[in-house]
């Protein structure tokens, strides 16, 4: 939990000592997708199982888009994608406390000039 006297500069050491550990970090989402081959007469489009594939899908400049990501690097993506998420939390956090750090140093010096 923050101090009620935490600084601007307070906030800023706070972020970057957090934010160090959150590489690679990504938005978007990863999606297991199943789909027919173009092959005739294939086992697993017949049972129904389909051909599985992970696709991350995101927004670039207000475009969708989607992209195929092969088995091996499904859990690295992953892991890019959980210190997205975390990252986006921590930047609420971020507004929150510097926010309020910047108050509270308005009103020292309003303080200071009133003395």
């Amino acid at each position: 939990m923050p101090s009620k006297t935490e600084t601007p500069a307070d906030v800023e050491q706070w972020f970057r000592k957090q934010a160090a550990g959150l590489w690679p970090a990504a938005l978007g989402s990863l999606s297991l997708r199943r789909s027919p081959c173009v092959r005739e007469h294939c086992s697993a489009c017949r049972s129904g199982e389909q051909h599985p594939s992970y696709v991350l899908y995101g927004r670039l400049k207000g475009q969708r888009f989607a992209l195929y990501i092969p088995d091996e690097l499904v859990p690295e993506v992953q892991r890019s994608l959980d210190n997205g998420r975390a990252l986006q939390e921590m930047l609420y956090q971020t507004a929150l406390r510097y926010t309020k750090a910047l108050k509270h140093q308005k009103a020292r010096t309003i303080q200071k000039v009133k003395k």
